[in-house]
């Protein structure tokens, strides 16, 4: 028998959204934190910090796209013309996607040396494999998300 306890997220309020560039939305971190189930085991600190990583991560990303678009007259993501599902912009939630599997992703990579893994039978290289797996599927969320933001193909092939 086995037992894993977890912590309880913080209470409701105490993670303020995060600011981001003022072209691309605020993110917040309780909405996040619902988003992708997370619970207590990821610190507000902690959840800040891979936050923020991301945000920059994906900015700079689309950084040429956003020139483009504040060239084009658009000075924020929400102006820049898009389908609405249930009154929102697609792309707000495109960029939200990416912001979420790139946390995720993080995530998974920092909490891979948690002595939770099972002990003897080869387990071990089964759970990392899993885990790795879980990074990947993050990490081509991501990529998807930001290529479909920028209305682009999410394959990029090259001849040798």
């Amino acid at each position: 028998m086995s037992f894993v306890a977890t912590a309880n997220p913080p209470a409701r309020g105490a993670e303020p959204a995060v600011a981001n560039d003022g072209f691309f939305p605020n993110i917040d971190r309780e909405k996040l934190r619902n988003d992708i189930r997370l619970d207590g085991t990821v610190t507000p600190e902690r959840l800040r910090k891979a936050l923020l990583t991301a945000m920059w991560s994906v900015n700079g990303e689309l950084r040429e796209w956003k020139a483009a678009q504040i060239k084009a007259g658009y000075t924020t993501l929400q102006a820049v013309p898009s389908e609405q599902l249930d009154g929102e912009s697609v792309r707000i939630e495109q960029y939200r996607t990416a912001i979420c599997a790139h946390v995720q992703a993080q995530l998974a990579e920092a909490y891979r040396d948690m002595d939770t893994l099972p002990q003897g039978a080869g387990k071990e290289g089964r759970v990392q494999a899993a885990v790795e797996l879980r990074i990947d599927g993050f990490n081509q969320q991501q990529r998807w998300a930001i290529a479909d933001l920028q209305e682009s193909s999410r394959v990029i092939a090259e001849l040798l």
